[in-house]
């Protein structure tokens, strides 16, 4: 084709229509308008280069956005004297393109290579696709980084004794091991509800829902969704600890006095904590009551045991609790679940003694408290 001459426009896939459907795809997908036209733009650029002239770096494809007509430029500096043929024009040139050109201007030679048609208007249709692919990714990555923190139900797609598999609808949520009640069986098409754990973007972009069912704050949610006056902020869950599948223990508060905090968890007849329960596989739960008080929460943090007193250090955070000595195993708990379970409760660390195992500690301190202070009167009359 002689240089400066028009090419015939043509109409690829991107016509008037695809031009509107482009639009409405933009807005489906939360796309910034324009973007798709100036990623083909691009696209469109870098196939010419491959196909053509890879030396073309001044090449530019410019799509009509009215018409959806599409052109290849190559934009050369309009001098004088050429002297180098591929990113200069002559002015004499020029006028024949642009009467209003001078020298310094840049110069737009539309071109139209054979075949090119065929080329952009593939190119224009993998770069549709990959775009909304991109931006359908981030939309939902965005939706779910804003869903963290909160309970989702879905089908099992796949459970084979390793991760197990949910489909959510948009996405896929992926519960780990480690994520899995040890008491619970899933089975392909159960429909469960977990808690979003985190959402991470995979190697390709797409995100990645972690969900589990064994964290604390699973347990924590579904005080909010089965206790409306938790819901509501009139009770408080001040903290909770748990053992998956075996015990949890969740701490509670109301500033209103009028407001049982316990009471209201539990349920006449223990209806509400029973449909926690019943999710959690036959869980047990312990409602406590929340006290600014470290030694009251401390002890009511061990319940069922009872306790007879509890020593304090404030700096330590350490409190040695006395219990009867019935109770110490009831305290301890099995493979010493309840006193762990209580430590991480109240954040303190916790000694347990029986009543009798404090009375012999304190008679083997006074013992050997008189042995040195004998020692030191037969010192005194040596």
């Amino acid at each position: 084709m002689k240089k400066g001459a028009k090419a015939k426009p043509s109409k690829a896939i991107d016509s008037k229509e695809m031009l509107l459907a482009m639009e409405e795809l933009e807005k489906e997908n939360g796309m910034e308008p324009g973007s798709l036209m100036e990623a083909i733009e691009t696209a469109l650029v870098t196939a010419y280069k491959r196909d053509f002239d890879s030396t073309a770096d001044n090449a530019k494809v410019v799509v009509d956005k009215e018409t959806g007509d599409y052109h290849v430029f190559v934009e050369k500096e309009v001098v004088k004297d050429v002297e180098d043929g591929n990113t200069q024009i002559s002015l004499e040139d020029a006028k024949k393109i642009n009467k209003s050109l001078e020298v310094g201007d840049t110069a737009q030679i539309e071109i139209m290579p054979k075949n090119f048609g065929r080329i952009a208007a593939g190119t224009a249709k993998q770069v549709i696709i990959q775009k909304i692919r991109e931006a359908s990714r981030e939309y939902l990555y965005n939706e779910f980084s804003d869903r963290k923190g909160e309970i989702v139900s879905g089908l099992i797609q796949k459970a084979d004794g390793g991760i197990v598999v949910v489909d959510l609808g948009r996405l896929e949520g992926v519960m780990p091991l480690k994520e899995q009640v040890p008491t619970e069986k899933y089975h392909v098409n159960d429909k469960i509800r977990a808690y979003v754990l985190d959402v991470e973007k995979g190697a390709k972009g797409a995100p990645q829902v972690i969900i589990s069912r064994a964290h604390a704050d699973f347990v924590r949610k579904l005080f909010e969704l089965e206790i409306p006056e938790i819901y509501e902020g009139v009770i408080e869950i001040k903290s909770v600890s748990r053992d998956a599948g075996s015990r949890s223990k969740v701490a509670v508060y109301s500033p209103n006095e009028n407001i049982d905090p316990v009471g209201s968890c539990v349920g006449q007849k223990g209806i509400r904590i029973q449909n926690i329960i019943n999710e959690l596989g036959g869980e047990k739960i312990d409602v406590i009551e929340w006290n600014e008080d470290p030694a009251i929460f401390i002890s009511a943090a061990l319940l069922p045991a009872q306790v007879l007193a509890v020593d304090i250090k404030e700096e330590e955070k350490f409190a040695q609790v006395i219990v009867p000595d019935d109770q110490l195993s009831l305290a301890i708990g099995k493979s010493g679940q309840n006193a762990r379970l209580a430590a991480k409760l109240t954040n303190w660390k916790i000694d347990i003694k029986s009543e009798s195992q404090f009375r012999q500690i304190l008679a083997e301190a006074q013992a050997a408290e008189e042995n040195e202070d004998g020692e030191e009167v037969e010192s005194s009359e040596e």
